[in-house]
């Protein structure tokens, strides 16, 4: 299932400002949210956004940074405003890392969205996202 049969509205996404910077470094790809959050459990950051299980945090449960992000991501959702494609790349124990994107991951894997468009550096490519 697509991002957009899950949303009331298609989802728009509009490339990242760090990838724009540097574009030759970075490949787009489609990527499973479900493996994103699975494999970004292991990170040391997870804890922020995810519950024991794997699953997103209430709104409520993030801290007040976190909930303002998320509130905005909401608000674009809410508005079919574009959303920034998020950045990933591998961590230390050989798992997903968010580089920029995580209100965006999370947020849309609360809603269940299923897959999503992300940047990937080239040097990643081989790693299964």
């Amino acid at each position: 299932m697509s991002n957009t049969q899950t949303m009331k509205e298609p989802i728009k996404f509009i490339d990242s400002q760090s990838v724009l910077a540097r574009p030759e470094f970075f490949e787009r790809i489609e990527v499973d949210l479900g493996q994103v959050l699975q494999s970004w459990q292991l990170s040391l950051f997870s804890y922020e956004w995810l519950e024991r299980d794997g699953s997103v945090k209430a709104i409520g449960e993030l801290n007040e940074r976190d909930q303002e992000k998320r509130a905005m991501v909401e608000a674009a959702l809410a508005s079919g405003d574009a959303l920034e494609i998020p950045v990933l790349g591998i961590g230390l124990q050989d798992n997903v890392e968010i580089g920029s994107g995580k209100a965006i991951i999370c947020t849309l894997a609360a809603h269940g969205v299923e897959s999503i468009p992300a940047h990937v550096p080239k040097s990643c490519m081989p790693f299964e996202f």
